[in-house]
């Protein structure tokens, strides 16, 4: 007869034993819900243009613009012209460096995203 602080008894101790005879086995968990499991890559999931970002590789001129024209418009901005834009961007304090790269775009321009605005910004200069 064993003596001492044991909680379970010998029964449900080989039961225990049984239940994770398969986790100690295969090195990973065996009794997970399918939705705790990361997606897998898809064959057809579209490359990213230039890569993560990382800390060895600065951002791209249009990526900067393009943060930065994201930090002060909304999405309800669009689709503009330069002067609504450049309207929205003093109301939100943008730049004015920025705001004067919006205001020299074509006038007769319309603008339907910030990716459209800031490859124009980049075109233009």
């Amino acid at each position: 007869m064993q003596r001492g602080s044991d909680r379970l008894s010998a029964h449900r101790d080989d039961e225990m034993k049984h239940e994770l005879q398969g986790l100690l086995r295969s090195g990973h968990p065996t009794r997970t819900e399918e939705w705790h499991d990361p997606e897998p890559i898809a064959e057809d999931d579209p490359e990213v243009a230039y890569g993560p970002v990382t800390p060895s590789r600065a951002p791209s001129l249009l990526e900067s613009l393009r943060l930065e024209l994201a930090r002060n418009l909304t999405r309800g901005a669009f689709p503009a012209g330069p002067r609504e834009l450049a309207r929205g961007l003093r109301r939100e304090h943008a730049p004015e460096s920025l705001v004067e790269r919006v205001e020299g775009l074509p006038h007769k321009a319309s603008y339907a995203t910030v990716q459209e605005l800031a490859e124009a910004l980049t075109d233009a200069r």
